[in-house]
């Protein structure tokens, strides 16, 4: 998982429509012809910009901006689709202009740092995410920490993102984000140790386990010789996630889900 790959698009439906609903959040707002249409071009241009469909994305988002020129969440969109193209100064103008008209919105800064961490301006894009993760607004700064630690690992600043994976998961512990990217950073650094301490006491305390996760117990297991923790983690990645593409790079060989050994007991 990659976070800041994955969550490139994160200006959500729920935002769209909250941009058509005014600052008052006690009553509602007068709906206008162009209000609706604004929302609806955006939710379409956030649909095709997240199948890929780059064309009508912008011919969507296009039309939301000259319905909605004020609308911070359609220059963010339109941000988003520049990057995509590759048009950096584009990109730019539009977070500049989201975050002009919306200083305060953690989730449009917090697709800034994404689009910062991504075009190599780490500085830039941790201190955002930084920000976020401080703004009472954002109800979930565990991961503003994970991003800003995915964007440090990623800018080889590997002690930082480690302490920024440690931040996260010490506001909440079951974010397996976190936890599984600390343990892949903890292995890949020959600390066998450390990673299988980070799953163990994540997968004996929280039930959200992932492939990934299992597939790294399975090597820092293997990295430390330890053969009964490697078969454990094994089995139950084949057994939890029989499909998934971890629990298919398992070689023939590696162990196999299977009764556990009976277990010898001393005579009466």
């Amino acid at each position: 998982m990659n976070l800041l790959t994955n969550c490139a698009v994160v200006v959500t439906l729920a935002l769209a429509l909250q941009s058509c609903a005014g600052n008052d959040p006690t009553r509602a707002a007068p709906v206008s012809r162009s209000t609706t249409a604004a929302g609806y071009n955006l939710e379409l241009g956030i649909a095709y910009l997240q199948k890929g469909e780059l064309a009508l994305a912008k011919d969507k988002l296009e039309r939301a901006m000259a319905q909605a020129p004020h609308d911070a969440n359609v220059f963010s969109a339109m941000a988003t689709l520049e990057d995509r193209l590759g048009n950096a100064a584009a990109a730019d103008k539009n977070f500049s202009t989201a975050l002009r008209l919306a200083p305060k919105n953690p989730e449009i800064s917090n697709n800034y740092a994404i689009y910062l961490c991504r075009n190599g301006r780490t500085a830039e894009g941790v201190q955002r995410f930084l920000a976020v993760a401080n703004n009472a607004l954002y109800q979930t700064p565990e991961a503003a920490y994970t991003n800003a630690a995915v964007c440090l690992r990623g800018a080889g600043k590997l002690n930082e993102a480690a302490a920024n994976f440690r931040k996260a998961l010490s506001l909440q512990p079951n974010h397996v984000e976190a936890a599984y990217q600390l343990a892949d950073l903890e292995l890949s650094q020959g600390n066998a140790v450390a990673a299988r301490n980070v799953i163990d006491t994540f997968t004996n305390n929280f039930v959200n386990v992932t492939p990934e996760m299992l597939l790294v117990g399975v090597r820092a297991a293997r990295a430390s010789a330890d053969r009964v923790a490697e078969v454990r983690y094994a089995r139950r990645l084949r057994l939890d996630f029989p499909g998934s593409e971890e629990a298919r790079s398992l070689s023939p060989a590696a162990p196999a889900p299977g009764p556990a050994p009976p277990t010898t007991q001393n005579p009466d």
